[in-house]
Formats: C-alpha cells, sequence, structure tokens
C-alpha cells in the first residue's frame, strides 16, 4: 500500500530506526529456470510482467536488467502521453493505452502522477496545417478527443506563447487533444516492479544477459552475468540494445538507434498549463510538479547506443524555442541528458513474435514508448499468454516488413522521426 507520511511523520520514522518497507522484492540470485524471462527492467518489460501475472495468471516470471530497475529510457524521456497518431493501427494501440493510463495509479495503489493536462501539435505552415487537420479528422474517426485550434484558442489555453504572425515560427493553429498529458517516469516503473513483485515476479538487477540459446529453432536458455536461466519463453524488451539481443538469437530487425536529446530548466512558479509540441521547431515543452520546464530536442544524426548527446542540438532546439516562448530567454538550464531510441523505417513499433519460437519482441517506438507503456506491456503479454497477437498489436509485427503493410507514422510521431 501507498502510504501518506506529513515531514513530521517522516522525521519520527527516520529517527525510530525501524526500516523502510522496499517498494518492490529484488532478487538477487536467478532461479534456474522460469515460464517467462523479460529482458529489460524499463517501463514496458515491467508493465508486460504485470499483466502477465495479474491479468493472465502467469507468474513464474523473471525481469532481468543490465543495470538498475528504471534506469533506461524509462527515466530518459520527456514523460508525455497522448494517443493523436494517424493510422488506425497506430491509433488503436496509443488509445488503448491511455485508457489504461487513467486508472493506473488506482489499479497499481500506486501514484504515477498521471496529469491530463492536455497536449498541442502546432503548425507553423500551411502544410503542416493541412496535415494537422488531417490527423484530427482521422483521430476523431477513430473515437481520439481530437480538436483544431486556431492561433488566439491556443493563446487563451497557454498564455506565454507567441502568436504574432511576424515570428520566425508563426503559429498557424494547432491540434488539441485535452484528454493527454504528462506522467511521473519513475514512478511507473516502481509502480509496475511493485505489483508484480507482490506477485511472485522475480525483479534481478545488475544481471546483463550476454548470450541466447536456441534448439531446433526454439529458444531454450539466456546466458547471463548471473548464470545461465532456461525459459519455456523470452521477451525482448530492451528498446535501443534490441537490434543486439535480437542478433544474439540468430536474427536481424530493421532498427537504427539514435540519441534523444533533453533537458530541464530551474523550477519556476506555473506559468505552463500544458504540453506544447513543435516538429518544426524540434523542441516539445511541459512543466514538471516541481516547477521545471521539461524540454525535448531533437535527435543526434548520427547512430549510437551510448545515451549521451550533442550540446549543439540543445542549442538549436532552444534557439527555436525562444522564439515560441520569449518568456523563457533568462531561465537557467539545470541539466541536460539523452536517451537511446530505436527507430524502425515506418516510425512505427514491432511488438509480437519473431523468426524463433518462443522469442518475442517488443521495440522500434522512437519517441513513442513511453506514452505507450500500458497498451504495450498488456499488448506483449496477451501474445506471449496465448501465442497470439492481441487485437491492438496485430499490424506492428514484424511480417509487415515482409508484407508492405507499413504504419506510416513520421508526421505523426514527434521530433525523432
Amino acid at each position: 500500500m501507498v502510504q501518506n507520511y506529513s515531514i513530521w511523520s517522516l522525521i519520527k520514522h527516520a529517527l525510530s530506526g525501524k526500516k523502510w518497507t522496499p517498494t518492490w522484492q529484488k532478487t538477487i540470485s536467478p532461479k534456474p529456470s522460469y515460464d517467462v524471462i523479460i529482458i529489460g527492467g524499463g517501463g514496458h518489460g515491467l508493465a508486460t510482467a504485470y499483466y502477465l501475472a495479474h491479468t493472465f495468471n502467469i507468474t513464474n516470471v523473471a525481469v532481468v536488467e543490465k543495470g538498475w530497475l528504471g534506469g533506461g529510457n524509462v527515466a530518459r524521456n520527456t514523460t508525455i502521453v497522448r494517443s493523436n497518431y494517424l493510422h488506425t493501427p497506430s491509433a488503436m494501440i496509443y488509445e488503448h493505452a491511455l485508457k489504461l493510463w487513467k486508472t493506473l495509479s488506482a489499479e497499481l495503489v500506486y501514484n504515477v502522477m498521471f496529469s491530463q493536462r492536455g497536449v498541442f501539435n502546432l503548425a507553423h505552415d500551411e502544410t503542416e496545417k493541412r496535415d494537422i487537420k488531417r490527423r484530427v479528422n482521422a483521430n476523431q474517426l477513430n473515437g481520439i478527443h481530437s480538436q483544431w485550434k486556431e492561433p488566439d484558442e491556443i493563446k487563451n489555453l497557454c498564455p506565454i506563447i507567441n502568436i504574432n504572425e511576424n515570428c520566425r515560427f508563426p503559429v498557424l493553429g494547432g491540434s488539441f487533444q485535452p484528454d493527454g498529458g504528462v506522467a511521473r517516469h519513475d514512478a511507473v516503473a516502481w509502480g509496475f516492479a511493485h505489483k508484480a513483485s507482490l506477485a511472485g515476479v522475480d525483479i534481478i538487477e545488475q544481471c546483463e544477459v550476454i548470450d541466447i540459446k536456441t534448439n531446433q529453432n526454439r529458444i531454450s536458455e539466456i546466458i547471463t552475468t548471473k548464470g545461465n536461466i532456461k525459459a519455456g519463453k523470452v521477451a525482448i524488451v530492451a528498446a535501443a540494445n534490441s537490434s543486439v539481443l535480437a542478433n544474439m538469437a540468430g536474427f536481424d530487425i530493421p532498427i537504427k538507434t539514435h540519441p534523444l536529446q533533453a533537458l530541464v530548466s530551474e523550477p519556476v512558479k506555473p506559468i505552463m498549463p500544458t504540453v506544447v509540441m513543435s516538429n518544426a521547431v524540434h523542441a516539445y515543452v511541459s512543466q514538471s510538479d516541481k516547477g521545471e520546464l521539461v524540454v525535448g530536442a531533437g535527435i543526434d544524426g548520427f547512430q549510437s547506443y551510448v545515451p549521451t548527446g550533442s550540446f549543439n542540438v540543445i542549442e538549436a532546439s532552444i534557439a527555436a524555442l525562444l522564439q515560441l516562448f520569449p518568456t523563457f530567454s533568462r531561465l537557467k538550464m539545470m541539466r541536460q541528458w539523452a536517451g537511446n531510441v530505436d527507430i524502425a523505417p515506418d516510425a512505427s513499433p514491432i511488438i509480437g513474435h519473431t523468426p524463433v519460437k518462443d522469442l518475442y519482441i517488443n521495440c522500434g517506438w522512437g519517441t513513442g514508448g513511453f506514452k505507450a507503456t500500458p497498451g504495450s506491456g498488456y499488448a506483449l503479454a496477451h501474445t506471449i499468454a496465448y501465442d497470439k497477437v492481441h487485437e491492438t498489436n496485430k499490424h506492428h509485427t514484424l511480417e509487415r516488413f515482409f508484407t508492405g503493410a507499413l504504419v506510416a507514422e513520421h508526421g505523426a510521431a514527434a521530433v525523432a522521426h
């Protein structure tokens, strides 16, 4: 259970000598075998473990993480949640995720701080305006809450934005998803870990997978830095390292990995009531509950597995962002980081079976991974439990790269694509 503490009860507890109850039970040494092993202890991996245990009653599950829980991309993003993607297959999985987000804190008995403050996607020229209006219409046909807003309507909802028509990036309007918003990234990881652990899932940190063994094209075991572990089924849910793990199992996936930039400012009083995204400016911004402005920038052009970026990308994004928000000009940047995004050719995820029997994969989310966390976890858990794709991920399997049935989401998938 989540407990509420006043400052005095915290001090009293600290001085009492009692130990805090851990949020999840850490497993030091893995068992010799599991029904399911999930490689990757980020949001998607932990969500998959949770739904396997709580929805599909599969509890002999291990999550193996090469670092610490929640230390990868789930902690290296800008926490935006939305479902206003163009194509119906994308709408299905992201809207399913958004519905799960709305009740996630109550379900996990853990406050993930999901704040439905709305998300804007701005248009700066006539082509963007036409494309975004098309996306709004497609969203509405798919039952997604999406509206077109004129510049003055955007100004009413976000007073600090510059809508001067002589601005370098004039705002010609934009889409608005009122039930989109942000959540707390580490709380999401901890909440899923908490409930999965209570159900009997082993969470094994500092356990790197160094090889994947198969027998007659069927998964048999994984080789880790903590020993060999036999598995009935294995799921690769390792974001940017998915292609490396796929190669261990003997197949390739069409993924490229790039560092994605982000930063936060010093904290200030509430000035940003919503989330604003701009593909042309290559930046998106919201305000955290602590008052920091959380800014996502563009990707570095080079491919890399290293989660560090280049300051020139941040500098270019901030220079453009100041055209939209001149009042930010005196703010100080507090810290900057990068996460590694794995990008498929059609800017859509890969979630489903692999050429190896009983080996599954979840990757290719680009900048869309965090927002899909509960929906992705549910879909993959269903696919593993029944060995059959769920309705929401049936269009996102590896097979589409052979059939040509791609799900092209470059225009709706933010600046990483």
